[in-house]
């Protein structure tokens, strides 16, 4: 049995459908929630299979950034957001 890694055109492709998921699920989050001010970045973390941890930080910098919405989400094949633990609500 072969165990050949993947070739490197292979993992790039993988690396931005992640990217792309990632971007998806981060678009959709904000747009419930709404754009919290001094939004620092929002965080996306793959977990297993269609669930993710989605972090939302705000703050001036990386020095002061803290986490203001932190949410376990489960996706379709999209990245649309089909449930979120505590539920997404408009806050901005």
């Amino acid at each position: 049995m072969s165990t050949q890694q993947p070739t490197a055109p292979h993992r790039d492709r993988e690396r931005d459908d992640r990217e792309e998921l990632a971007a998806e699920i981060r678009k959709h989050v904000l747009l419930t929630l709404g754009q919290p001010g001094r939004l620092y970045d929002v965080q996306v973390r793959a977990l297993w299979q269609d669930r993710y941890r989605v972090n939302v930080f705000v703050g001036a910098d990386i020095c002061s950034a803290t986490i203001a919405h932190s949410y376990f989400v489960v996706t379709d094949g999209e990245g649309t957001v089909v449930a979120a633990t505590p539920a997404i609500t408009r806050q901005y």
